[in-house]
């Protein structure tokens, strides 16, 4: 048995798979329902609406619903997509046992304490027959799979089958003769007055009683269990019914029985706290599961998996009776698996699928794993039982010919865990006495090893073995019988290995663990469903599937989802983009994956921006993982290349400080948040031309003012006093008059708002004594005296601008990063000059801004000057007046250009011109003092060159030394003249100098450092 999924809860009386997700309702002992997905593990919803117990529920096979009975006599519908009951069926008078829908029809099957079973029409809402015969509680009642038959159990000691052909014919359909049939005699049926629902067989043969029957999905077979402890099968024909054996096992009572959907078994579960599998054949039992403390109450089947579920005392659980994952091996070009009983090739250059030969039977158990042996051609097949300790493998030889398949090669059978191929001629098996033994190929043991605790093997390469403990990984070199290195990992599952056997993937529940040959782990990914197999990509990627998905791994730890999975397939190959896979049915299958995502993270890993480029042209790369990955790993203008939505483009283009790119993204949002960004970012690159459009439209007046202030610009902080004259604002009007020391325009200003005595005194502190005059003329002095201006007032007048700032300001000039040198060049084939990256710019421009869009030197002046914003005035008519310009405006004297960076046509010609302004930093190189470590092996050596753990390493190895404080002191003083200092210019810092033994001579393969103790100063030191 093995246990899929487990849940703690109260009493579980009901149990129903969906059809086709992977979910199960359990309905409890306290009333609610729950909705569990049982491959992810987790609770979906609960239903709580009954009152007391609910005993039945069941799934519609294509509806979103779901019916429950409980103890509150109601029959509840639900839709768990509404998540509410939707209706609810009143009319038994007692407790209700089971509830199930027909797998066809609107019906609704019941059985009730109250000694009936019911057919309710779910559409019409309303019961259609009432099935009475039964003198006790009925415990369950099933409509037959296929035909018109229901099956009802009773305490009544008695299995009753109902014909419900007549109930078919009266309200649903035409039924087996068709439509003309029924309407050429349409009363045919009524002509005795035939019931709807007439009892066929009344099955006696137990001496309690009977909690549950169920029919075969395909054969005319019952199976009951009963409160005698006993379970029984019966076979019937249309005239009778009649018991056929009895399985005895059980000692107490039966509460639920059925069959197997697709193998010749019988599951049932019982108050003793166990399940037990039955063969139907030899009517035997199988195996026993069973719980500590909890009675079992309830068994269902999944319709399609091999999936069951059992409820008991404490919760559920959800298991396989067996393992379903095919046993293969991968050799080369061809895959070897094991079906039916065959081993088959697959060859994945032509797809021919071919049986090789036919293996022993005899077995019940799958084949577990497999070893294949290509030089030898001989493979080794691995059998698990239940209990460990009598698990065996065979050794078969595959015969080479072609024509020689199907012939039942005898193999040879011994007892063994895990058997393995080391060598050509050799391999290992782990017995069950957790010992490693080696064999030839006559099966004969060679030697045996004592190896570390270990209750699993795996292959790693010629003489060497992976042995599995339950939290590590040891790798184990059979030759030498020593460990070779070791990784923590909890029980790993599977083992794959690269084609060039240089990284392996270990497998567990829910773990992946990447590591070297040598078991250095490299990366380790968590998943939350179960891991199911991998294989490696040609390009080192691994694709590994989970219970739900197909998902990558790269080495550096990046790891993502590539597609959904309907059901578990387990990897064999990966090409370009199809995957080689086999099913569950041992079937094998290509999928088809979209490699992109992984391939496109590979490239940027790996440095390869060509192809990083190709693919931002070409692949549809989407979404906002990708987006968020690029960010992460320090790449948003590569994500800028390729993201169409505008405003995912202008938060990237912020974060790159692209400023052209941004405003290019605010002009096609023109939205008030984005435009105050933009100002903020652009001001703090001191692009201020971009800044004026910003604060123009969002119509920031004051912040528009005093970026005129600050750039010296007067004529259009007298533009925006008049702007703010006509728009009333008088407060702004006064803050422009101050800032271009407009006097009187600030007396007009206080005198119009009544404010006569500050106008009064303003005029009089600035000499203007007409104005004062004027002022004084409209006061009624006596009543309001007018104060004198202080003596020794001194005048503020603000700074007048020596020059007039009409360039952004200069930015640092940069290596251009690979993409925005190939975007450009892209670009220039298009025709388009490369220093414009705003694509909507005028034509009438003349100039286009040199230097490159990225270089920040204000090829951005054109822009916004050519907009009069929102304000239809006219407001800024003369902002237009800067337009003509490129953008540089050398005529302004201020701004002295270097040679490098001054203003090219926009037809510059060769690419290699128009990055000239560009300094690409030169690469770091590697210090003398790396180079002396490299090249000796002394102690002293080392210390010069800084590196004291080396030394410590050396003098250890050399003479044997292991407490170094004594040596501090000398450590330190030697350390001090490995290196003179040379001063540079001011305020630099320091530039040291290394001074070498055979400096005439050195080169970084014999670099030394200077000797600083000669023999001569250590004999003075000594006298």
């Amino acid at each position: 048995m093995l246990t899929k999924f487990e849940t703690k809860s109260p009493r579980v009386k009901g149990l129903t798979f969906h059809p086709t997700r992977p979910w199960i309702l359990a309905s409890l002992h306290n009333g609610v329902i729950q909705l569990w997905d049982y491959r992810m593990c987790t609770l979906l919803e609960k239903f709580d609406e009954h009152d007391g117990p609910v005993r039945g529920v069941d799934f519609h096979k294509h509806q979103p619903l779901f019916v429950s009975g409980g103890d509150d006599y109601k029959i509840k519908i639900w839709n768990y997509k509404q998540r509410k009951c939707i209706f609810t069926l009143l009319g038994h008078l007692d407790y209700i046992r089971t509830t199930v829908f027909h797998h066809e029809y609107p019906w609704i099957l019941s059985a009730s304490d109250d000694q009936t079973v019911r057919i309710w029409n779910w559409q019409s809402r309303n019961c259609i027959s009432v099935l009475t015969g039964h003198n006790h509680y009925v415990m369950c009642a099933q409509f037959h799979p296929s035909e018109d038959m229901v099956v009802s159990a009773s305490l009544d000691q008695t299995v009753r089958v109902w014909d419900i052909s007549g109930l078919r014919k009266k309200s649903v359909a035409p039924g087996p003769g068709g439509l003309e049939d029924h309407l050429r005699n349409p009363g045919s049926t009524d002509l005795f007055g035939q019931a709807d629902v007439v009892v066929k067989h009344v099955l006696e043969g137990h001496d309690r009683g009977v909690n549950w029957a169920s029919f075969h999905p395909n054969m005319p077979l019952i199976v009951s269990g009963a409160d005698d402890r006993q379970i029984k099968l019966w076979r019937m024909n249309d005239n009778k019914a009649w018991e056929v054996d009895t399985c005895r096992g059980h000692y107490n009572n039966v509460s639920c029985v059925i069959y197997h959907p697709r193998q010749d078994l019988i599951l049932s579960n019982s108050e003793d706290k166990s399940i037990r599998v039955w063969d139907m054949t030899k009517r035997n039992c199988l195996h026993t599961f069973r719980r500590e403390h909890d009675r079992f109450w309830v068994i269902a089947a999944h319709p399609t998996l091999n999936l069951f579920a059992a409820g008991h005392d404490a919760g559920m659980v959800v298991f396989k009776l067996e393992r379903e994952r095919p046993a293969h091996a991968i050799v080369g070009n061809l895959l070897y698996y094991v079906k039916e009983k065959y081993l088959r090739k697959l060859d994945f250059t032509t797809s021919r699928d071919t049986a090789v030969m036919q293996l022993r039977g005899g077995s019940r158990n799958p084949v577990y794993s497999m070893s294949y042996n290509a030089a030898e051609n001989a493979v080794l097949l691995n059998t698990r039982t239940q209990n460990a300790e009598n698990s065996t493998y065979d050794l078969y030889p595959v015969s080479a010919d072609e024509d020689s398949s199907h012939v039942n090669s005898e193999g040879k059978r011994s007892s063994g865990l895990t058997a393995i191929w080391v060598a050509r001629n050799r391999f290992a098996v782990l017995d069950k006495s957790h010992s490693l033994v080696i064999k030839n190929l006559k099966n004969e043991v060679t030697k045996k090893l004592t190896i570390p605790n270990c209750d699993e093997i795996f292959y790693a390469g010629t003489g060497m073995l992976l042995l599995r403990d339950t939290d590590a990984v040891t790798l184990f070199d059979v030759q030498q019988k020593r460990n070779m290195g070791n990784v923590k990992i909890p029980k790993c599952r599977y083992v794959v290995w690269s084609a060039d056997m240089s990284l392996v993937a270990l497998l567990s529940k829910h773990q992946v663990t990447i590591c070297t040959k040598k078991l250095e782990v490299l990366c380790s990914v968590h998943e939350n469903t179960r891991v199911k197999s991998g294989t490696w990509d040609d390009s080192g990627v691994l694709v590994y599937t989970t219970s739900n998905h197909i998902k990558y791994a790269i080495t550096n730890g990046d790891h993502g989802i590539i597609r959904t999975l309907d059901l578990p397939v387990y990897l064999t190959r990966i090409k370009g983009n199809q995957v080689f896979c086999l099913d569950r049915e041992c079937k094998p299958r290509i999928l088809n994956i979209d490699p992109t995502e992984y391939k496109f993270k590979l490239a940027l890993i790996n440095r390869k921006y060509e192809e990083v480029l190709h693919m931002v042209r070409n692949a549809k790369l989407v979404g906002q993982s990708i987006i968020a990955y690029l960010q992460q790993k320090g790449y948003p203008e590569v994500a800028l290349h390729f993201v169409k939505d505008e405003k995912t483009r202008f938060a990237l283009a912020l974060e790159c400080s692209n400023i052209d790119a941004a405003l290019e993204a605010a002009k096609s949002l023109d939205d008030k948040e984005c435009w105050e960004k933009l100002g903020e970012a652009a001001l703090l690159q001191g692009n201020h031309q971009v800044v004026e459009m910003c604060y123009q439209r969002t119509k920031n007046f004051d912040k528009l003012s005093f970026l005129y202030l600050i750039t010296g610009n007067l004529d259009k902080l007298r533009k925006m006093m008049k702007i703010a004259e006509i728009r009333k604002d008088t407060s702004g009007q006064f803050q422009n008059a101050l800032y271009l020391g407009d006097v009187q325009e600030r007396v007009k200003i206080l005198s119009g708002c009544g404010q006569n005595s500050l106008a009064y005194l303003t005029a009089m502190t600035h000499g203007l004594t007409e104005e004062a005059e004027k002022v004084k003329e409209t006061v009624d002095t006596e009543k309001t005296p007018l104060p004198a201006a202080a003596p020794g007032a001194r005048l503020l007048q603000p700074p007048p601008p020596i020059a007039q700032s009409e360039q952004n300001w200069p930015l640092l000039t940069v290596s251009r990063g690979f993409f925005d040198s190939a975007m450009m060049a892209s670009r220039k084939a298009e025709g388009v000059a490369a220093g414009l990256a705003a694509a909507d710019v005028d034509d009438d421009m003349g100039m286009g801004g040199g230097g490159g869009g990225d270089g920040g030197w204000g090829d951005e002046a054109d822009l916004g000057m050519d907009e009069d914003g929102e304000v239809k005035d006219d407001d800024f008519e003369d902002a237009k007046e800067d337009a003509e310009g490129d953008g540089w405006a050398p005529e302004d004297d201020d701004l002295d250009l270097p040679a490098d960076l001054e203003p090219t046509p926009a037809d510059a010609g060769a690419a290699g011109e128009g990055e000239d302004g560009y300094f690409v930093a030169p690469t770091r190189g590697i210090p003398p003092t790396q180079h002396w470590t490299n090249n000796s092996a002394l102690p002293v050596d080392h210390i010069l060159g800084g590196n004291i753990e080396s030394a410590f390493r050396l003098l250890h190895d050399q003479v044997g030394v292991v407490n170094f404080e004594a040596y501090k002191d000398h450590f330190m003083t030697s350390y001090s003249r490995s290196r003179t200092m040379v001063v540079g210019m001011p305020s630099a810092p320091s530039m040291y100098c290394y001074p070498q033994s055979n400096w005439k001579e050195s080169n970084p393969k014999n670099g030394l450092p200077a000797v600083g103790l000669k023999l001569n100063d250590l004999v003075s030191r000594l006298q």
